[in-house]
């Protein structure tokens, strides 16, 4: 709990696309927390986001909303390439701060962020929201159930073509390592890897290949890797960015010694399905209207003293860390 703290004021640095529904709203309908403050470096966008979103202040200067004294808790919602930086600077300010997925660009990067924030004594935890929506809960109470015996592999496939926007001359963000770290495998793969580190615990080894074999940009466009959990369980992963169109797939699937479940990364209403002696069980749930606020619910719990959240900055380390290795086998 922050010291003194009994209500969460939010300031987000990076308005932009991710927190007009999947996160911005839920700031203001999670109990005892507000979105006070919004920041982008185009100050007519940050002047257009708070008076759509009912915010009463906005800034374009990144310091003044983390030394603004009613912004006691950042929101870093901007690409890759910055949220070490800001959360040097939140944390040197002693504000709590929440940053967006993946954590970083590298893992040393994700090393700095925890670091300057256990120095400060600062919490820290990462957009991972997955952790809390009911598809995935099911899954992981369908496992704590023995429902499908001893896991024994997790396999993941992700199949995508390019996009239109991979074609053109000014390339998505996402498929800049300066900005991204790598390409779609880092800011898709890392749902799919860190919601597998919760449901099986941690992977302690990891190993792969990645390839540019399109050509359209930079960064990696096929990826196969090969990863063994703590617990023992093995794991596989291919994901191809540069797929044939008709040929996208996106799933995964948990097989034990009595049964599988499978379920997708993506498509959160999507049924998800328990396969046990040849009868399926199916489970289907809506997400939330703001899929992040059961995510920011426990945040704000957390700082509040009454709860914990289940991704930290801890949580997401490992997942950077196996993205590395996976794509281009840094240990």
């Amino acid at each position: 709990m922050a010291a003194g703290m009994d209500e969460v004021r939010w300031g987000i640095i990076g308005c932009g696309n991710v927190t007009e529904v999947k996160s911005g709203p839920a700031f203001n309908k999670v109990p005892n927390s507000r979105l006070a403050m919004v920041m982008r470096r185009d100050a007519a966008k940050a002047q257009d986001y708070a008076r759509r979103h009912g915010v009463p202040r906005w800034t374009s200067d990144a310091d003044a909303l983390i030394h603004d004294p009613e912004v006691n808790a950042v929101y870093i919602a901007t690409p890759p390439d910055s949220h070490a930086d800001y959360t040097v600077r939140a944390a040197a300010a002693g504000k709590p701060i929440y940053v967006e997925k993946p954590m970083a660009r590298t893992a040393a990067e994700c090393d700095v962020m925890l670091e300057v924030c256990r120095a400060a004594d600062v919490p820290l935890f990462v957009a991972y929201y997955r952790r809390r929506l009911p598809t995935f809960l099911k899954v992981e109470e369908w496992l704590r159930a023995g429902a499908i015996g001893g896991l024994r592999t997790a396999t993941i496939t992700l199949l995508r073509p390019p996009s239109q926007a991979d074609h053109q001359p000014d390339k998505p963000w996402r498929v800049q390592p300066e900005i991204a770290g790598g390409g779609y495998f880092f800011d898709l793969a890392s749902h799919q890897l860190d919601v597998l580190d919760y449901l099986l615990g941690p992977i302690a080894q990891a190993t792969g290949y990645s390839a540019n074999l399109a050509g359209l940009y930079v960064a990696e466009d096929t990826v196969c890797g090969s990863f063994r959990f703590a617990s023992g369980v093995l794991g596989t992963g291919t994901w191809c960015f540069a797929a044939a169109p008709g040929q996208e797939a996106e799933r995964i699937e948990l097989l034990g010694s009595a049964g599988k479940i499978t379920f997708s990364a993506f498509a959160l209403s999507d049924p998800i399905e328990l396969e046990v002696g040849g009868q399926v069980e199916r489970f289907q749930a809506e997400p939330p209207a703001h899929v992040q606020q059961p995510l920011i619910a426990t945040v704000v719990d957390a700082l509040l003293g009454r709860g914990d959240c289940p991704s930290t900055g801890v949580s997401a380390a490992r997942t950077s860390r196996m993205l590395e290795q996976i794509a281009f086998g840094i240990v």
